[in-house]
C-alpha cells in the first residue's frame, strides 16, 4: 500500500526533536514491502502546503499522523498544540480520501480524547511497528479494523488489547535513510535513538508508563551498536539516546558504552541520566564512548519532596553523580519541578540552594506540574478537589500548591537574574 506518515509536531520544546517513533513505524512498514513517505513538519515553511504536495505526489491510501505533544507543559501562557494538528488533518481530508490513523506519544496518553478532538478514523496507542502493519493487512484484505493491538475507533473505544513487544530486536532498528532533516538543521542535529522501552519507577507525575508500559524491554547491545555503525557510515555523528533512564540497568549501559569504544565509532551523544545508583566506571566509560552532555532530572533538592514524588535516590547520590560528571567533563543540565504536593517556601529554598551548590552547566526550572491521567499526581489532585474525577485532562491542568505561585515566580526570577545558565 502507499503510506504517508506525517509528524505533525511543529514546535520546539527544549530542543528540536526528530520524529523517532514515526521513523520506527516507517522502517517497519517499508520492510514489509509497502511504499512509504515520511513528512516531518518541524521547521517547515507553510506546513499545510507541504502536506498537499506530499499527498499529490504519493496519492496515499493510508495517512498516519504522529501526535507528539499535546501542549508545551508550561503553566504560564500554556500553548495547546492540537489545533495545529487538526489543521493538518483538515488539509489531508481536503486533498485525499485516505484513511487517517493517529499515533505517537502524546496520542497514547489521551487515546480517546485526542481521537475525538481531531476527528481521525482510528488511533493506535503505544508502539506502532506491529500494530500499524496489522492495520494495513486488514485494509488490504477488506477486513474490519478490530482486534488490532492498541487500536481505538471513534465512539467505540479500545478494540484490541495493547501488546508490548518483549524482544525489541524483533522490530527493525530505525532506517538511517528515512530521517528527513529540517531545512534549518545544521551539522549538529541530534539523531534520536532508543535502546530500551518501559519504566517501573512510578514517579508520581510521569506519563511514561502510560506510553511505554512498566516492563523494561531492551534491544540487544549488538543490535544497537550495529545501528549506530550504519548511521555513522551514513554521515550522522551526533545522537540523543531518548531512554528515560540511560543508566538503568547499569550493566546494560556499561556494556553499550564499551561496545561503542570497541567499534571505534567517531560519534558524540547526549542522554537522560537517572541520578541514583551511579558508579564512577560508568561515567568514565560514557565519556570515553562519546557522551558529551546529560539531562540530570533530580527534580527537587529536598528529601521530603523527593519522597512525595516517589523518587528512589537521595540528595547525596545526586551530588555524587553531578560531581562525577564534572570530573569527566560531561556537561550537565539539571531540572527542577517546583510547586507540587507538599511544596512550601522552605522546600523551594532548599531546592534552589542545593541546585546552586552543584557543578551544573545549566538549570531548567518548571513552575507547576502538568497533571497526566493514570498518575499518582492526578489522584492527589482529585482528592484535594483541584480537578474532577471525570476530567480527561486533555486541556492542560497543572498542580500548584495554593497560594504559592506568585511568591514562587518572584523567587525563581530573582535567583535566575544572577545565574545566566538558569532558565524557565
Amino acid at each position: 500500500m502507499r503510506v504517508l506518515l506525517i509528524s505533525a509536531n511543529t514546535s520546539d520544546i527544549n530542543m528540536p526533536t526528530l520524529p523517532l517513533g514515526l521513523v520506527c513505524v516507517a522502517t517497519a512498514t517499508k520492510a514489509a514491502g509497502h511504499e512509504v513517505e515520511v513528512l516531518d513538519l518541524l521547521s517547515r515553511q507553510e506546513p499545510l502546503a507541504q502536506v498537499k504536495a506530499a499527498i499529490e505526489s504519493l496519492r496515499p491510501e493510508v495517512i498516519g499522523i504522529s501526535v507528539r505533544n499535546i501542549d508545551d507543559q508550561s503553566m504560564e501562557n500554556t500553548r495547546f498544540l492540537l489545533q495545529e494538528v487538526k489543521d493538518v488533518i483538515a488539509a489531508c481530508r481536503a486533498h485525499s480520501r485516505a484513511l487517517i490513523i493517529l499515533g505517537g506519544a502524546g496520542y497514547s496518553i489521551f487515546p480517546e480524547s485526542v481521537l475525538s478532538f481531531l476527528g481521525a478514523d482510528a488511533g493506535i496507542q503505544g508502539e506502532g511497528e506491529a500494530a500499524f502493519l496489522a492495520l494495513l493487512e486488514k485494509l488490504q484484505k477488506g477486513l474490519r479494523l478490530s482486534d488490532i493491538p492498541g487500536i481505538y475507533l471513534p465512539n467505540r473505544g479500545l478494540q484490541g488489547e495493547r501488546l508490548f513487544t518483549g524482544n525489541l530486536d524483533s522490530i527493525p532498528f530505525p532506517d538511517e535513510h528515512l530521517w528527513t532533516l529540517p531545512p534549518t538543521a545544521g551539522e549538529d542535529i541530534l539523531i534520536p535513538l532508543q535502546t530500551r522501552r518501559g519504566c517501573a519507577l512510578g514517579c508520581n507525575y510521569c506519563s511514561t508508563a502510560t506510553i511505554e508500559g512498566t516492563a523494561l524491554r531492551k534491544r540487544s547491545v549488538e543490535a544497537v551498536v550495529d545501528g549506530l555503525t550504519r548511521h555513522a557510515a551514513a554521515g550522522f555523528k551526533r545522537f540523543y539516546f531518548t531512554d528515560n533512564t540511560f543508566n538503568m540497568p547499569p550493566s546494560y549501559a556499561l556494556e553499550l558504552c564499551q561496545r561503542i569504544i570497541e567499534r571505534k565509532l567517531d560519534i558524540t551523544w547526549v542522554c537522560i541520566l537517572y541520578p541514583g545508583n551511579i558508579e564512577e566506571e560508568l561515567i568514565s566509560t560514557m565519556a570515553d564512548a562519546g557522551c558529551r552532555e546529560v539531562s540530570l532530572g533530580f527534580e527537587s533538592g529536598c528529601e521530603k519532596i523527593l519522597a512525595v514524588m516517589n523518587k528512589k535516590y537521595t540528595l547525596a547520590e545526586v551530588r555524587r553523580t553531578s560531581e562525577l560528571l564534572a570530573k569527566y567533563k560531561i556537561k550537565q543540565m539539571g531540572f527542577l519541578l517546583l510547586g507540587g504536593p507538599g511544596e512550601t517556601r522552605e522546600t523551594v529554598e532548599e531546592s534552589l540552594i542545593f541546585s546552586d551548590s552543584l557543578p551544573l552547566d545549566a538549570m531548567k526550572i518548571t513552575i507547576g506540574i502538568r497533571i497526566y491521567p493514570h498518575t499518582a499526581l492526578a489522584q492527589t489532585a482529585i482528592a484535594e478537589g483541584l480537578i474532577s474525577p471525570d476530567d480527561d485532562l486533555l486541556l492542560p491542568r497543572f498542580y500548584m500548591v495554593p497560594g504559592l505561585v506568585a511568591w514562587l515566580r518572584e523567587t525563581v526570577a530573582r535567583w535566575m537574574a544572577t545565574r545566566p545558565g538558569w532558565t524557565m
